[in-house]
């Protein structure tokens, strides 16, 4: 059956069939060889779509405009700063506007009925570039950058998220383990494990029951054996400095070292990550934590800057991926 996303906005992996996901991931290798190629695009041409910011970003930001400008779509970038959305024009009435004019609209924010509400009411597609509980454009970076490096296929893969599991990515992880049949394991200390939310893990597993793919929250080394992906995030962000002494404490524990690739007992083990990244102190968040006696990297710069890392390639996908995404639902 063939494949048709035209007009479908991208707000989480679970809105998409495992059919639909490989038919984005084929486009996406697709457009990446023809970028390779030198080959310049006209599949947006004529479009143009606006990037909606609540939240900073560089992967996702400079993604959704290189990806849109080489395949001849026009580009509007609005910030918080220079939109009324939520302050004297309400969600529902800037997402009409924006319809009027857009051919798709992306968020990054952060509350995920925030780009839910923007695609109800805008009448055009809606993307998803990362809320508090959900990153999919990330996931399909992720799964193209496994495509590239691991010789098996997904559902034959196993992806370990360390650290804090918590959080966003280790949500949209599940998700996207879930709907391609894959093992996944949200690896982290025993007082997080119990707060990861109980409703992201059932509907993982609802799916996960017609996948054949297996959903595990664990705080025991032994879970890690046989990963084909380590996979982590940062401890703290800007703002969240508070917490830092406490996250320190519990996840030093859980930092991505040369020791945990050895323990996974697979010598072509990759290491990912969603970026940016605390792995040297050459940040001045890192440098002044380090002052203070706190070692926030989650993962070593020996890891970082190894053979198993992959997090550049993994950066560059997010081009390629956001790029499909776009073409398969605007173009």
């Amino acid at each position: 059956m063939a494949v048709n996303l035209k007009g479908r906005s991208f707000l989480t992996l679970m809105d998409f069939t495992p059919e639909e996901i490989r038919y984005m991931l084929d486009l996406a290798h697709d457009l990446k060889a023809k970028k390779r190629a030198g080959i310049k695009g006209e599949l947006l041409k004529g479009k143009n779509i606006v990037l909606l910011f609540e939240k900073t970003s560089t992967r996702t930001r400079c993604a959704f405009e290189v990806g849109a400008m080489d395949e001849g779509a026009g580009v509007t970038f609005l910030d918080s700063k220079s939109s009324q959305m939520g302050k004297k024009e309400s969600l529902e009435d800037t997402a009409k506007v924006l319809g009027r004019f857009f051919d798709g609209i992306e968020y990054r924010g952060y509350d995920q009925e925030v780009v839910e509400n923007l695609a109800k009411f805008a009448g055009v597609p809606v993307w998803n570039g990362l809320t508090d509980v959900d990153h999919p454009t990330q996931i399909l970076a992720d799964m193209l950058t496994m495509e590239e490096h691991i010789a098996k296929p997904l559902n034959r893969c196993k992806v370990v998220f360390v650290g804090d599991i918590r959080n966003n990515m280790a949500y949209a992880w599940m998700y996207g383990c879930a709907k391609m049949g894959m093992h996944f394991v949200a690896y982290g200390p025993k007082e997080l494990a119990d707060q990861v939310d109980a409703d992201v893990v059932a509907r993982a597993r609802e799916v996960a029951a017609e996948t054949g793919a297996v959903i595990e929250v664990s705080s025991d080394i032994a879970s890690i054996k046989g990963a084909d992906v380590l996979y982590t995030d940062i401890w703290a962000s800007m703002g969240e400095e508070d917490q830092i002494p406490e996250r320190v404490r519990m996840l030093t524990p859980f930092r991505v070292t040369e020791e945990m690739l050895e323990a996974t007992g697979n010598d072509d083990v990759i290491f990912l990550h969603c970026l940016p990244s605390f792995h040297d102190f050459e940040t001045t968040m890192a440098k002044s934590q380090k002052e203070l006696g706190y070692d926030i990297r989650e993962v070593t710069d020996e890891v970082f800057r190894g053979r198993h890392s992959k997090v550049f390639d993994e950066a560059e996908n997010r081009m390629h991926t956001i790029k499909a995404v776009m073409v398969a639902t605007i173009a």
